[in-house]
């Protein structure tokens, strides 16, 4: 389930900034997320998370700054960025009605896939996330795990280098968990992976490097060991000077 050639783009954030009335979500933040790493987002509900990932991906306008994705810019250049992401958002927007087969047809044309490239890329998303099993049932009668493993495939369809992940286990039982973690860590070297999450097991397991969001500003940023794996680490997501 992992390809032969990493090919993931680098992500740099520079004084980003986003406000919603007088309330600052992200505040001007730096940040360098390097191709081919997975990379973990941390911080307590309201850091600022899903606001950064939304503005990643072009969902959001910046307030100020400005965001790349493999140099090119969601605000200018949207249909790049968009050619270069997958996205797997934290609760899954797929079809409960479609079979599995159908629902992704459906998400590759909506990427331009047709013909035999549709069958190929379906095919080959089905055989990465371990779906042949449950290809040809009904999408709201799968495991929470499995619904999970379908909006995984859909945002690999057309092979982008990289992909946006937010708390892709929420929800989910011990077991299910298990089974998205492994999927995710299969990833590991071959694409860049923003992994959006506030479990910080997760992220030691998943991510090679982190970075810590606290009330929208970064207090810590480094190697997952180093920021997660001495002290007190919950320290980072309360009061406290920014140390990044």
């Amino acid at each position: 389930m992992t390809d032969v050639a990493p090919r993931g783009v680098e992500v740099v954030a520079e004084r980003l900034t986003r406000r919603f009335g007088d309330h600052v979500a992200v505040d001007s933040l730096d940040l360098v997320i390097p191709a081919n790493v997975t990379f973990g987002l941390l911080g307590a509900n309201g850091a600022g998370k899903t606001t950064f990932i939304r503005m990643v991906t072009g969902f959001l306008l910046p307030s100020a700054g400005r965001v790349r994705v493999g140099g090119f810019s969601p605000v200018e250049r949207p249909r790049e960025v968009h050619e270069r992401l997958g996205f797997v958002m934290e609760t899954s927007r797929l079809y409960p009605e479609l079979r599995v087969d159908a629902f992704l047809r459906f998400a590759g044309g909506t990427r331009g896939l047709s013909g035999a490239r549709l069958r190929e890329a379906v095919d080959r998303s089905v055989a990465r996330f371990g779906l042949g099993d449950v290809v040809h049932r009904v999408i709201g009668n799968l495991s929470k795990g499995y619904q999970q493993r379908v909006s995984l495939a859909q945002a690999f369809l057309h092979d982008p280098p990289l992909v946006v992940v937010d708390e892709p286990t929420g929800g989910l039982d011990p077991v299910q968990q298990e089974e998205v973690q492994r999927v995710l860590g299969d990833l590991a070297g071959t694409r860049t992976v923003l992994l959006c999450t506030h479990d910080l097991a997760e992220a030691r397991r998943l991510a090679s490097r982190v970075a810590v969001l606290r009330a929208g500003r970064l207090v810590a940023s480094g190697r997952s060991d180093e920021v997660l794996g001495s002290g007190d680490p919950l320290s980072l997501f309360r009061a406290g000077e920014a140390v990044a």
